[in-house]
């Protein structure tokens, strides 16, 4: 099923010609959950042929403006785009007055209900449904801030269709072994789950560390995930101004991804001061062995 996450914008605070502000979408079984919002937005959804209706949760790592300026925008859009129905935007308790300020305003009459989910700079569990969680990492930067991890929930066991047809396990039984039950056959007789199902398919994950300073215990709160981002504002030389401003270095981004001995690290959060992309990837993969160098319209399978 699909687990996939795309890159809107890659940029960091200053303007850039070659990138856009703030903003990722995970697509995961066809519905998009977004984080953070910054402007323009809702342009690169539809360049990436993203389905707004499938939109329904939006998570703000942190206020500053490169990372919500595009919500009034794409709130719009969507209202032009003739949708209904609500829509929950995850922020902490000052983005909840100022965003409903700014709404009131700009998207007064909005045929869609904003809803508010306070977050706190905590480890949390903030969103659940039957198939996913997502859970807060408290981040370090100059102003209250959060990383996002999204788990997929173990799924139910495979049906090992050659023993259930040497036992006649009659179809209407499928959906209870893959759960888990055993099979008693009409003489009484019982046969083990574990003979009539394989073990379901490894849940995946994807962190999502938005700007931070170095955080060497962060690697525990995120280990083993399939895909991680870590923002990478700034290379090594520059390592002093990175922890000056809250951010990291493409370096600092690796170590964490070796230490959490995660699957992938995918880098973006570029200073506008550096040309060359391939810098950060050049930095990275001197730590890190799999590094992916983001780029707006970028789809990665989780």
């Amino acid at each position: 099923m699909k687990f996939e996450v795309n890159v809107l914008g890659c940029g960091s605070a200053k303007p850039s010609p070659i990138h856009n502000p703030s903003c990722t979408v995970v697509n995961f079984r066809e519905n998009l959950f977004m984080i953070d919002c910054g402007e323009g937005a809702q342009k690169e959804l539809q360049r990436q042929r993203l389905k707004l209706p499938r939109l329904n949760h939006i998570f703000l790592t942190h206020l500053h403006g490169d990372h919500v300026f595009g919500l009034p925008g794409l709130l719009g859009t969507m209202a032009l785009s003739g949708l209904e129905g609500d829509i929950t935007i995850h922020t902490f308790e000052d983005g909840k007055k100022i965003l409903s300020s700014i709404f009131d305003y700009f998207n007064r009459g909005l045929p869609i209900d904003v809803k508010f989910n306070v977050i706190r700079p905590e480890e949390a569990v903030v969103f659940e449904n039957d198939s996913l969680r997502v859970r807060t990492v408290p981040l370090r930067h100059k102003i209250p801030a959060v990383g996002y991890v999204f788990e997929e929930k173990p799924g139910l066991r495979h049906i090992n269709r050659e023993m259930c047809d040497f036992h006649q396990v009659p179809m209407w039984a499928f959906n209870r072994i893959k759960a888990g039950e055993d099979f008693v056959k009409d003489d009484g007789s019982v046969v083990a789950n574990a003979l009539l199902t394989k073990d379901p398919s490894k849940p995946r994950s994807y962190a999502h560390i938005s700007d931070t300073s170095y955080i060497p215990d962060l690697a525990e709160k995120i280990k083993g995930v399939d895909l991680l981002f870590h923002e990478t504002t700034y290379l090594t030389p520059d390592k002093d101004k990175a922890k000056e401003r809250g951010h990291s270095t493409a370096a600092e981004a690796a170590r964490v991804a070796l230490d959490a001995n995660v699957g992938r690290l995918l880098v973006g959060h570029y200073s506008s001061r550096y040309k060359d992309d391939t810098l950060f990837l050049d930095e990275a993969l001197s730590v890190f062995p799999n590094v992916i160098l983001g780029k707006e319209g970028l789809r990665i399978s989780v």
